[in-house]
């Protein structure tokens, strides 16, 4: 049986924001149609300095998964309310616009390093809110 794979997923390891990624791949008819590459901060865990030794371990992943799943498109999905953004920021007071800036920065460099890399690949960039929602970043 052969099974045609679309995406590779990025996302979190935070329980809170599973079942939403969960469902929005549903409801996009992807079940059982992507990778899937799970850890810490999603695209701030792949690209900030901060987590610089879990960067070849992404990036090994995708290539394994472009070559035997012939992937065509990254999903990603950071969240708010985000640990791996607050190690990043290093602030005491860290508010909303920090964390902004940060996921923000994350988007530009995965999307900056996806298109160098591998310029074929689409790459969708979502930012899940604390109530659930998702927002697409441009």
């Amino acid at each position: 049986m052969s099974f045609k794979f679309k995406a590779m997923v990025l996302s979190c390891i935070d329980p809170r924001f599973q079942h939403t990624v969960n469902n929005h791949l549903i409801k996009k008819k992807l079940k059982g149609k992507y990778s899937s590459f799970i850890i810490a901060g999603s695209a701030i865990g792949v690209t900030s300095l901060k987590f610089k030794k879990w960067h070849k371990s992404f990036w090994d992943n995708i290539d394994i998964s472009i070559k035997l799943h012939k992937i065509q498109k990254l999903i990603v999905f950071n969240h708010n309310d985000c640990g791996a953004a607050k190690i990043v920021s290093g602030k005491k007071n860290f508010d909303k616009k920090s964390e902004e800036k940060i996921h923000k920065k994350a988007f530009i460099d995965i999307k900056k390093l996806m298109k160098k890399k591998y310029p074929k690949i689409k790459i969708e960039l979502n930012l899940i809110s604390s109530s659930k929602k998702i927002q697409k970043y441009k």
